[in-house]
């Protein structure tokens, strides 16, 4: 049997689940004007979320506007949001009410290498991962990163003949002579949007971060639980079921 909603409680389902969001909107994007518009222009430079969900906001913004100030006395909405229109907005408020936890789009499986380690044997690692990125662990804690590009050019500019000798070089002779590469760490519990404002915050800084590496407390002699790149924050699927 279904359920048969009146206009007001249509329209009351709405504008709670659009202040939900509004109010989402003021906690993430923490800028000194909370218009929703201004909210929604600078949070779509910065969260992937709202891009995604841009032109819907926009439109529930647009209805909003419509029902609260075309609304002439008590319990009369001038418009009317199809319930299709509600449950939508609900799950959107939903999604920025309770964002997804950091680990949710992070590589589960983090291969690390040692920092003693022989080279020969990390690029046993690197064939049969095929990641191309592994922090590198000196003893409990995390000193650096180590991706395939950086062996490549370690390899380039240390070839004398056709015959590369890879005997006795170790992960950190290649570290030593690399590129810094920024890595951050987190406790479990951030969620994407907290993600995201690091990586922008360190963009602003000149850092281009490479990885965060997520742990129990967000120390750096913790097991890695998880990790996040940029791509990571790019390819962030929130479909909505």
């Amino acid at each position: 049997m279904s359920t048969i909603y009146t206009s007001y409680q249509l329209s009351e389902r709405f504008e709670v689940a659009f202040n939900q969001i509004h109010d989402s909107l003021k906690s993430i994007v923490k800028i000194p004007d909370d218009r929703f518009k201004v909210l929604l222009d600078v949070g779509s430079r910065k969260h992937q979320i709202i891009r995604e969900f841009y032109d819907d906001l926009k439109q529930y913004a647009k209805l909003r506007n419509s029902l609260v100030h075309d609304k002439k006395q008590l319990g009369f909405y001038i418009a009317e949001p199809h319930i299709n229109v509600v449950k939508q907005i609900e799950k959107n408020a939903a999604i920025f009410s309770r964002p997804n936890f950091a680990l949710s789009i992070a590589t589960k499986e983090v291969i690390t290498v040692g920092y003693e380690d022989d080279l020969i044997y990390t690029f046993q690692t690197i064939k049969r991962y095929g990641f191309s990125q592994y922090p590198v662990y000196k003893g409990k804690e995390c000193v650096g990163l180590l991706n395939t590009g950086d062996i490549v050019r370690w390899v380039t500019e240390n070839v004398t003949t056709t015959i590369v000798d890879l005997s006795g070089i170790k992960v950190k002779d290649v570290l030593s002579r690399v590129h810094h590469h920024p890595i951050d760490f987190v406790a479990k519990s951030i969620d994407i949007f907290s993600i995201e404002d690091i990586f922008e915050e360190k963009h602003k800084k000149k850092l281009d971060l490479e990885a965060v590496i997520i742990t129990e407390n967000g120390k750096n002699d913790e097991i890695p639980l998880g990790l996040v790149t940029a791509w990571d924050l790019i390819e962030i699927d929130y479909t909505i079921d």
